[in-house]
């Protein structure tokens, strides 16, 4: 997924997507470990994908918490 479309999803969505990577890159490692694992390269863009997903979460919640806060003067 893009970084763009990932963007557009809500906080709730942006959660649950990383949680179910996180379990992807759970089963492919253990398909590795087995030897059943056919594309190699494919742990590598999932963790990516969590990486990208994990900023975007960060980048909500900050501008959530800039904007809650009050403007210093």
């Amino acid at each position: 997924m893009k970084i763009q479309q990932i963007r557009e999803l809500g906080l709730v969505d942006l959660v649950k997507m990383e949680e179910r990577l996180k379990e992807e890159l759970f089963n492919l490692r253990t398909q590795a470990v087995t030897g059943q694992l056919e594309n190699v390269k494919k742990p590598l863009g999932v963790k990516r994908e969590i990486a990208r997903v994990k900023t975007v979460i960060q980048e909500k919640r900050r501008a959530a918490a800039s904007s809650n806060a009050p403007s210093e003067r």
